[in-house]
């Protein structure tokens, strides 16, 4: 960005960039978050449920604004979570897809409060600890259109997810790979960069105002979105490339040190 360019407002991806995979976040970013908060909205953006976000931003003291969930499919208000905006799709095809290409997979689809139905339970912590979960069938897990489909089979690689997404043939629904055999459907066109396109329209603010931290797949179209987008130490290849620049770690409180930068 050209020099003397301040961000207007911050969204920050949450697993991998705000918290590490034990969960830990640090006392240097919640400070650094807070700080900026005081100044500009902080948007959450995140694949999670609003029922695992909603923690984090109290912790966080983010009192009020929006965050962004299900990978952009949700848009919702703090503090209660009222639905400002919410993008579904029919996963029906999908569903059949799945069993016909990876009959062991596990499936899950997200309620409207944020709760899961599952198809088989998932490992332990993966849809996020405290979310509320029930055991139904392929025929019950989707009887209306749903803001997001999570396809797990712990039995695979990531690699493997990479070449299942492309043998399902997935048309109609935008798709992103996790850091493990992970593979979020949601709907057609929907990533996280509509989710903050809406919020930044509540604020009155363009996409050039925005400042934006991420470490997955599922972020690269909001780093790109952003005026500034910057990945995090750890991200893949692929999200570093299409990111401005490059922060340290999620371990190295990489958030902290752009934050502290502008605020």
């Amino acid at each position: 960005m050209t020099n003397g360019w301040r961000p207007k407002a911050v969204a920050l991806d949450i697993d991998g960039t705000l918290i590490d995979h034990d969960e830990r976040l640090s006392p240097a970013v919640v400070d650094a978050v807070r700080r900026a908060a005081a100044q500009v909205p902080v948007i959450l953006a995140t694949g999670r449920a609003w029922q695992t976000t909603r923690p984090v931003a109290e912790i966080l003291g983010l009192a009020d604004g929006l965050v962004v969930c299900s990978n952009g499919a949700r848009t919702l208000r703090l503090p209660g979570g009222e639905v400002v905006d919410e993008r579904t799709f029919d996963p029906t095809t999908v569903i059949a897809s799945v069993r016909e290409h990876a009959p062991n997979a596990r499936m899950a689809v997200e309620e409207h409060d944020g709760s899961y139905l599952v198809t088989a339970p998932f490992p332990d912590g993966d849809l996020g600890t405290g979310a509320t979960i029930r055991v139904v069938t392929d025929d019950e897990l989707a009887p209306e259109p749903v803001t997001r489909l999570i396809i797990r089979d712990p039995e695979q690689s990531e690699a493997d997810f990479v070449q299942l997404a492309e043998r399902l043939g997935l048309h109609g629904v935008s798709y992103f790979v996790g850091w493990t055999a992970w593979l979020d459907i949601a709907p057609e066109g929907v990533d996280k960069s509509t989710g903050l396109k809406v919020a930044l329209a509540q604020y009155e603010l363009e996409a050039e105002d925005l400042l934006a931290i991420g470490d997955g797949r599922n972020d690269i179209e909001m780093l790109v979105y952003a005026g500034l987008g910057i990945a995090m130490g750890a991200a893949p290849d692929e999200v570093k490339l299409r990111a401005d620049e490059v922060t340290k770690s999620v371990q190295d409180d990489g958030v902290a040190a752009v934050l502290n930068r502008y605020f």
